[in-house]
């Protein structure tokens, strides 16, 4: 305190100063100054002698305070703990705030709590509050070993300055490396007791020699008498919410018992009803979900678990996977699929017989399907035949035989020619591989209202061509689906576009040989598993087309330069046949037409434009050259 403040008290009242520091809150060492500060002014001894006199009081004073704050705040902190438990929610929670407290108001670094195991035999460490050290946090300690076990055999709060240098309990090597990689010298321990037993300790340590006190020690008793309390309580509400959940339990069995009877005559009913009106697996799968109150899929053989489906084929039953159950759908030996409930580990044993039920009745759909598909693909290879080989010439009994297929042969249709590319390990496989192709093209044609037949150890199609699109579309297209269908490259050569099929049959012969002759192209040329038609060889397509298509190649070719010279009365075609008569040189050119260099120059720019950029290209320029001459040699007779 300095002279000044000192000074501010009244003179001669000794009390004065000591006062005003009790309500300032000063620290202990406070209460001296007075006393040195008149001792250093030469003050009388009376006066000394009452200012060490209203010191010693002062500090009685303010030690009564201290003990009086610290009592209240223990009181504080008992009651909210009380209040906690009062309201028990959480019981580790409940434990957490008894730790800290327990921690806050003993101000030790570490306060932690253990339990007893009986099922394992052992202690473990319940909750930690100020811990640093993992090992000391994962400390598992057996019955009697440590501070706790001499405090759960004696009953009784036990108290050690020094951890180490105490040798009243057991010391074990796993206990001491936790204590010592936590760093605590001083440890008080009191028992948590349930009547006569001890079910575990609370612990308050520091990481410095201390001397607990009398009232420290019995704070930390109420608050593990506190915690005791809490997990009897706890054990009381699981004990109580154990026997009522029995209890539901029981009722839930006697309405669930009620409940599945009435689905299994649900599902027969439903199932049933979607086998007489011809329902699909997908149908079946809806229906089992909503009775089973679940998610119910078809899925392929191999797309379901391999080990469970060999499982149920082999038991007849459904069997768990997981969260999942798997019931096979089989016929005669052969894995048609599976039915898969997903994320339903709680089967009862009726809906379990359920499911297996809808799995039967999902084979005997399937091979209903797989027959009635059979016979379709069957019919359609048929009528193709019968259209390929010419045997029926009735226009009208074509149409009525395509319009039950949904084929309308009075469209414009494309015949397409489909072959396997890939070696085959042997003659089986290759039939293995040609039966999956005639499969897949069959739905492919039955899916597009067409038509497909296996011949000539390939595949024939006739297809419908869209508005807008061209045959070498359809064949490249169909070439992709094909073969993603059999995991394998598939080539398709494709026929001009094709009309009048039901006046004219004959034509889809030509049109298949038309197709198999750009297959055989496209594998000389090296490009297996590509789709191609005629009109994609360039004048190599005259020879693969069957009719001959002349006016068509030039059209392709010079066409758009025809109909410049027929809408304007240019000459870009005369130009043109100059250009290449003239060795492909801008100057000969203009004096075989005698006209400026810059005219041909003009010219040759706008059959650029309208030929495209690569024209003087070697295997442009010689398609339109031939173009040129056919162009020619077709012109006496247009005229």
């Amino acid at each position: 305190m300095s002279r000044d403040h000192v000074q501010s008290a009244p003179i001669g009242s000794a009390e004065a100063a000591y006062l005003e520091l009790l309500a300032r809150d000063a620290s202990a060492e406070a209460y001296e100054q007075p006393v040195l500060l008149a001792r250093a002014e030469g003050g009388l001894a009376d006066r000394i002698a009452a200012l060490e006199r209203a010191k010693l009081l002062a500090l009685r004073v303010r030690a009564e305070l201290e003990g009086r704050r610290r009592r209240e705040a223990e009181l504080s902190a008992l009651f909210e703990t009380a209040h906690d438990l009062a309201g028990l929610r959480d019981l580790d929670a409940v434990l957490q705030a008894i730790v800290q407290r327990a921690r806050s108001l003993l101000g030790t670094d570490v306060a932690y709590l253990t339990l007893n195991d009986p099922a394992r035999g052992d202690t473990y460490m319940r909750v930690t509050e100020g811990s640093v050290s993992a090992r000391f946090q994962q400390l598992r300690l057996g019955m009697g070993e440590g501070l706790g076990g001499l405090v759960a055999q004696t009953t009784r709060p036990y108290v050690t300055d020094d951890y180490f240098k105490d040798a009243r309990f057991q010391h074990t090597r796993t206990i001491d490396a936790g204590v010592r990689d936590e760093g605590l010298v001083a440890i008080l321990g009191v028992p948590l007791m349930l009547g006569p037993h001890v079910i575990g300790v609370l612990f308050a340590a520091d990481r410095r020699a201390r001397v607990f006190e009398r009232e420290q020690i019995a704070l930390v008793g109420s608050f593990a008498a506190l915690a005791a309390a809490a997990i009897d309580t706890a054990n009381l509400l699981t004990e109580t919410r154990a026997a009522l959940a029995g209890l539901e339990r029981a009722n839930e069995i006697i309405r669930d018992r009620s409940a599945v009877i009435e689905r299994a005559s649900d599902v027969h009913d439903r199932l049933a009803e979607l086998v007489l009106r011809g329902g699909g697996v997908h149908d079946v799968a809806a229906a089992v979900s909503e009775v089973l109150d679940g998610t119910v899929e078809f899925c392929e053989a191999d797309a379901a678990p391999a080990e469970a489906l060999e499982a149920s084929r082999a038991e007849g039953h459904a069997v768990r996977h997981g969260d999942d159950w798997i019931a096979a759908v089989a016929a005669g030996g052969e894995l048609l699929g599976a039915l898969v409930l997903r994320g339903h580990p709680g089967l009862d044993p009726v809906d379990q017989r359920t499911l297996e039920r809808a799995a039967m009745v999902t084979s005997l759909l399937l091979l209903a399907r797989r027959s009635a598909a059979e016979a379709e693909r069957r019919v359609r290879g048929e009528l193709l035949d019968d259209l390929l080989d010419a045997r029926d010439r009735d226009p009208r009994l074509l149409r009525e035989r395509a319009a039950r297929l949904h084929a309308d042969l009075d469209a414009t249709h494309v015949v397409l020619a489909a072959r396997l590319d890939g070696p085959a390990a042997d003659a089986d496989e290759e039939a293995a591989a040609r039966r999956r192709l005639w499969s897949a093209a069959s739905h492919l044609a039955a899916t597009r209202h067409g038509l497909a037949a296996a011949r000539d150890g390939g595949t024939v199609l006739l297809l419908p061509l869209a508005a807008g699109h061209t045959a070498t579309e359809l064949a490249r297209r169909t070439a992709r689906q094909l073969g993603t269908a059999v995991h394998q490259p598939v080539t398709v050569g494709a026929s001009a576009p094709v009309t009048e099929l039901t006046t004219h049959p004959e034509t889809i012969a030509t049109a298949y040989a038309e197709g198999r002759r750009c297959l055989d192209a496209l594998h000389l040329l090296g490009r297996a598993g590509d789709g191609a038609a005629a009109e994609d060889f360039g004048f190599l397509g005259l020879l693969l087309a069957g009719d001959r298509d002349v006016a068509g190649f030039v059209d392709r070719t010079i066409g758009p330069v025809v109909s410049y010279d027929e809408r304007r009365g240019t000459e870009l075609l005369r130009t043109l046949d100059a250009y290449f008569d003239c060795g492909m040189s801008p100057a000969r050119t203009k004096d075989a037409l005698h006209v400026h260099v810059n005219t041909v120059a003009q010219r040759l720019e706008r059959v650029g434009r309208l030929l495209g950029e690569d024209w003087q290209t070697p295997a442009r320029a010689l398609e339109i050259q031939l173009a040129l001459r056919l162009h020619r040699l077709a012109a006496p007779n247009r005229r």
